[in-house]
């Protein structure tokens, strides 16, 4: 069996394309932490493995008509925003259901609890980055997604345009008043 750990992306792909499962072992494990960071920014927690895996089923459903035109990592984050995206206005059409009045059966929604930044400051005396992922939870999804693909994952801004679907001026517009916001949050909780 051939030695898979130092395969080059086109090498991945053909493995994968193949059915090798030793290749899509690589594939997981190089990229489910990076996809779960992407889905954090659309996916409710509790609904996090399941965006994960229908990641993975789309990636290996599509791996066949991937044809490299891009960056395999790059093809990889799109799939991640587009089933967040998904989740995201599920999500939104559950909580815009109209409660009815007449019904005798209570409505049940499971709304996630928006955490105060200023008790976490209270408990910690210094930065963490637990709290600037907490302070982020406060920014847009669009702009989590762009600081953590430029500023964490360190994607280009071609590659991030790409992912995004936006154009590339509108990327860097985007990345930097996203940057402005973060730091005015981290300021207001006086973390700086």
């Amino acid at each position: 069996m051939m030695e898979l750990i130092f395969l080059t992306d086109e090498k991945l792909v053909e493995a994968l394309k193949k059915g090798d499962q030793n290749a899509f072992k690589i594939l997981y494990d190089e990229y489910a932490p990076k996809i779960y960071g992407i889905l954090k920014n659309y996916v409710r927690p509790n609904e996090l493995e399941d965006a994960l895996q229908e990641v993975f089923v789309r990636i290996l459903k599509g791996i066949n008509n991937f044809e490299g035109r891009s960056k395999l990592s790059t093809w990889i984050y799109r799939i991640a925003v587009n089933v967040g995206k998904d989740y995201s206005r599920n999500y939104s059409k559950e909580i815009e259901r109209p409660m009815d009045l007449d019904s005798e059966e209570p409505e049940t929604y499971n709304v996630q609890p928006v955490s105060d930044t200023n008790v976490k400051k209270e408990v910690f005396n210094e930065l963490s980055y637990e709290m600037i992922l907490e302070i982020m939870e406060q920014l847009d999804e669009d702009e989590r997604l762009l600081i953590k693909l430029r500023d964490i994952d360190g994607l280009s801004y071609n590659e991030i345009a790409e992912i995004a679907d936006l154009p590339l001026g509108t990327v860097k517009s985007k990345l930097h008043y996203a940057r402005k916001k973060l730091k005015k949050l981290i300021e207001e909780a006086n973390l700086i």
